[in-house]
């Protein structure tokens, strides 16, 4: 394979997994937080008895089981990957990343899958406590199969508990408690599970608020806005806090990554001033304009008001001592800088928007007044803002994912390394092809049937309960659960 088809090999294998990924990302999130919010409900149905938070449940998890499906397609399409794109890295990587994935599959995942069919299909088999700890357990598995996959994928970022073969080169697990413990791990786990939240809370008062502009059941939806904001609140500021951590954590631990989120080529003094626009020349590694903030990166870096910040420059001088003998001297070791300088700004002020929009929504649908469904711009602003919390994860797993660049394993093993041998340009562009379309045919199913659901409203006929409470031969698999 001469040199300029095993980069158009690299360029395209980089290209399909980031596609895979990022569309797999969409959905896994969501299903992990719709778990949750549904949970919540049916909770509070078991507690008050109004049969409005039973209807909810029911209704809401028509879009949790959506999310789901997806979500499992597109997370086998990945596993694919690693065999026909990645071998190198299977080969390479085994030992470790295969461990907290068996124990996703046959653990996290197993229990998540099991206790949702058992809440699925008995509706009135149980009390309505009992019936909702099953949603609760099924958060609960979503939410470890988050943990194992995030072990693995820290562990990429920070490897620990290890020890390479010095006959075959591969890594060997030496610690499994180690890779658990990896730092990396636990200020990344938090950050990503709080944003799993956010997003179907976000996704919940949106779809309601655009229930409000159908003029569909009022009471129905606005306990349904109330319930989601009031879980995006909580989450978005737990979520903020929690980055703020991971951040704080990656000045000394990815020094290159915290740099370029700032576009800082050159260290700074002390205080650093903060930059909120940039025009960045990454080609003489140089921001040619920009608006600063005095004192601003101290406080945020060190939350104190003095502090310098290493720029990319002396980093990456750093990295070539250390890593020129294994890797030798042509080594790139800048990021892309202009992806990560504005993911991060969207990541953070999307956040933001997030936590403040959710407590003036929770202020305007307060008791007795309930001004927000008086206004239609209102509604409209906060159905739109379903989009952003999808956009903020989106530009979360850049931020983490480009920034270990030229890594797949950090410091140990780089991305070119890592693509299969026997990869072809052919074969990429094919199978570039056919996922582009499986995952357009796949989001244009999601969206259909959710704006499907969205518009029959909850006057489903397989859904209605007697005065008691209790589903009336409740069948999610008839045919006019589907036909209606």
């Amino acid at each position: 394979m001469d040199f300029f088809t095993a980069l158009n090999v690299l360029s395209l294998s980089r290209f399909q997994f980031a596609m895979t990924t990022l569309f797999h990302f969409l959905y896994v999130p969501l299903s992990i937080g719709f778990a949750l919010i549904v949970a919540i409900m049916e909770t509070t149905y078991a507690i008050t008895k109004k049969d409005i938070y039973l209807k909810m449940t029911r209704f809401w998890s028509k879009f949790f089981l959506l999310s789901f499906a997806v979500g499992v397609v597109t997370g086998i399409i990945q596993e694919f990957q690693f065999g026909m794109n990645w071998s190198n890295y299977s080969r390479f990587m085994g030992d470790i990343f295969g461990a907290p994935l068996a124990i996703e599959a046959l653990l996290a995942f197993f229990l998540e899958s099991t206790l949702l069919g058992v809440w699925l299909f008995t509706w009135g088999k149980f009390k309505p406590i009992v019936h909702a700890s099953f949603m609760w357990i099924t958060w609960f598995g979503s939410t470890l199969s988050a943990f194992w996959i995030l072990a693995a994928n820290s562990f990429m970022q920070h490897p620990t508990g290890f020890m390479i073969n010095r006959q075959t080169g591969h890594v060997r697990l030496t610690n499994f408690w180690s890779v658990l413990g990896n730092p990396q791990l636990w200020y990344e786990f938090p950050h990503v599970i709080f944003g799993a939240f956010t997003t179907a809370a976000v996704v919940v008062a949106g779809l309601a608020a655009f229930g409000l502009l159908l003029k569909q059941n009022h009471d129905f939806h606005v306990k349904s806005m109330k319930i989601g904001l009031s879980v995006a609140l909580i989450s978005s500021v737990l979520a903020l806090g929690a980055g703020d951590l991971q951040t704080r954590y990656l000045i000394h631990e990815q020094p290159m990554k915290f740099a370029a989120t700032e576009a800082i080529y050159k260290n700074t003094k002390s205080p650093a001033s903060w930059t909120a626009f940039a025009l960045i020349d990454t080609k003489d590694h140089r921001v040619n304009n920009s608006v600063e903030i005095p004192y601003m990166l101290s406080l945020l870096s060190y939350h104190r008001l003095t502090g310098a910040v290493k720029g990319m420059n002396q980093t990456n001088k750093e990295l070539h001592a250390r890593y020129d003998k294994k890797f030798g001297r042509d080594m790139n070791y800048y990021v892309p800088v202009k992806t990560l300088f504005w993911s991060f700004r969207i990541m953070a002020g999307g956040g933001s928007l997030i936590a403040a929009a959710s407590l003036v929504g929770l202020f305007l649908l307060r008791k007795k007044r309930e001004v927000l469904p008086k206004h239609r711009w209102l509604l409209w602003a906060f159905g739109i803002m379903t989009a952003l919390p999808f956009i903020v994860n989106s530009c979360g797993w850049l931020i983490t994912e480009l920034g270990r660049y030229p890594w797949v394993v950090y410091g140990f093993q780089t991305i070119a390394d890592a693509v299969s041998p026997t990869a072809t340009v052919g074969s990429m562009l094919f199978t570039n092809i056919i996922y582009f379309v499986l995952f357009a045919f796949l989001g244009a199913f999601m969206v259909y049937y959710s704006q499907r659901a969205l518009k029959q409203g909850i006057d489903d006929p397989s859904a209605k309960e007697d005065q008691s409470g209790k589903s009336s031969n409740y069948d999610p698999l008839n045919k006019e659960a589907f036909n209606s």
